[in-house]
């Protein structure tokens, strides 16, 4: 599929964006292993969060969907799964497979766990250590460290695990392994990362505690299924928050979107660049802060984007590079070698891209510099696979002169199925 974008004078008009990706996995994960019913509602139909369900259901969790984004997990307890007789896949998801391998490590049965080429490439090892050190029996091509993987689980001992990098997925698979060790298993990162396995957990009964970059969790809690209400994933809303800054004289109200603090790098960012943001409306939905997002657009000026903001905006950095192409100076962002390692090397594939429509980017080892502003031109682009790279340059083509056409652009419903129909709300 080829998505094609025309440039627009304005954006106006509100909207709504699917389920947050991290939390719909998150639910559906603990919602498993949780005693009774969790009913979770606007959650996240992509390809990813659907690749979850397809694992859980090989271990004998029962899902059952009502309406269009509502689903029931029948959960099992924490030492309810049941042994797949088939390998789980994954699909293009690196939570789905670094999250699960967490809760695999303490079940008392061997599993098997892959998924597409994209993931049989990305970096493993970061999640298999601190799980061997814990007692799990863990193999995989190049000593452990790529997929498909082997787990046979054990009874774990608590670790005090201290993570070389600001990694969700890495301190969440530690925590969700530590429900199954006797006593209390220890995370410290550099940075804080985004904390949604702490709050869904805490939701649902367990014993944790976090105090800044130190979360400790209590093994063998009773967790109990309750109601998920999943905000609107603000990785999503950032492409929508980016176009209506770039566009002058545009207004672009997002509703319901989550505003956890570990995620709202995009909005400090666009402030400081000059935007002007508003949220209105806040709430707390099962321990998740949520609002309505109203970007107002105008003249953007650079900035520097590095240290413990880069976990707070890791997913965005590639619309975030489409607004700094548009902005006035050079735009600075590093620390972020981790995106060499998401769906593609990021880095090199968003420099590539925003070059084929005459911006000048220079490549760091990691991050990028981006001398803006460009007068940007339509382009062929290539999604790579990437449904971020894809949201991204869909976003470029808003301002650029002629047509732009993103060719491969099915892999975003990854993320945002009905991307383009949102998208044509705000053009008509």
């Amino acid at each position: 599929m080829n998505l094609r974008v025309g440039k627009t004078t304005k954006l106006e008009g509100q909207i709504e964006v699917p389920g947050d990706k991290s939390i719909s996995h998150r639910a559906v994960m603990l919602g498993s292993l949780a005693t009774g019913a969790t009913r979770i509602t606007n959650f996240l139909m992509g390809a990813d969060c659907l690749s979850t369900i397809e694992c859980f259901k090989n271990m004998g969790i029962e899902f059952i969907q009502e309406g269009k984004n509502t689903i029931t997990v029948r959960g099992r307890g924490l030492y309810g799964l049941r042994e797949p007789e088939d390998v789980l896949d994954v699909g293009n998801s690196g939570t789905t497979i670094r999250l699960m391998m967490g809760i695999l490590a303490g079940q008392p049965f061997f599993s098997t766990v892959t998924g597409d080429s994209s993931i049989r490439k990305r970096p493993m090892g970061r999640v298999i250590e601190p799980l061997r050190e814990m007692g799990a029996i863990i193999n995989g091509r190049q000593k452990g460290t790529l997929a498909p993987i082997s787990v046979q689980g054990r009874v774990l001992r608590p670790i005090r695990f201290v993570s070389a990098v600001a990694s969700a997925q890495v301190k969440s698979a530690v925590l969700l392994a530590g429900l199954y060790a006797k006593g209390q298993t220890t995370v410290w990162e550099p940075q804080k990362s985004r904390d949604h396995t702490e709050r869904m957990l805490s939701y649902l009964g367990a014993d944790i505690e976090v105090k800044d970059q130190v979360v400790k969790i209590t093994g063998n809690p009773t967790l109990e299924g309750k109601p998920v209400e999943v905000p609107g994933d603000i990785s999503s809303a950032a492409f929508f928050m980016v176009a209506g800054a770039i566009i002058p004289g545009s207004r672009v109200r997002i509703n319901r979107v989550g505003i956890n603090p570990t995620r709202t790098g995009i909005i400090e960012v666009l402030r400081r660049m000059g935007a002007e943001i508003k949220i209105l409306n806040e709430d707390i939905v099962n321990g998740e802060p949520v609002g309505d997002i109203v970007v107002h657009g105008g003249e953007l000026r650079s900035t520097v984007i590095e240290g413990s903001l880069i976990p707070r905006l890791i997913d965005e950095i590639p619309v975030i590079a489409v607004a700094a192409a548009v902005a006035r100076g050079d735009t600075v962002i590093r620390d972020a070698a981790e995106l060499k390692v998401k769906e593609t090397d990021r880095i090199s594939t968003m420099a590539g891209e925003l070059r084929k429509m005459g911006v000048e980017v220079q490549e760091l080892k990691d991050g990028m510099v981006i001398n803006g502003p460009s007068a940007m031109k339509g382009a062929i682009c290539e999604s790579h696979g990437d449904h971020r790279v894809a949201m991204a340059m869909a976003v470029a083509g808003l301002v650029a002169d002629g047509k732009t056409t993103i060719k491969n652009a099915e892999c975003i419903n990854v993320s945002f199925p009905g991307f383009e129909n949102v998208l044509s709300q705000l053009t008509e």
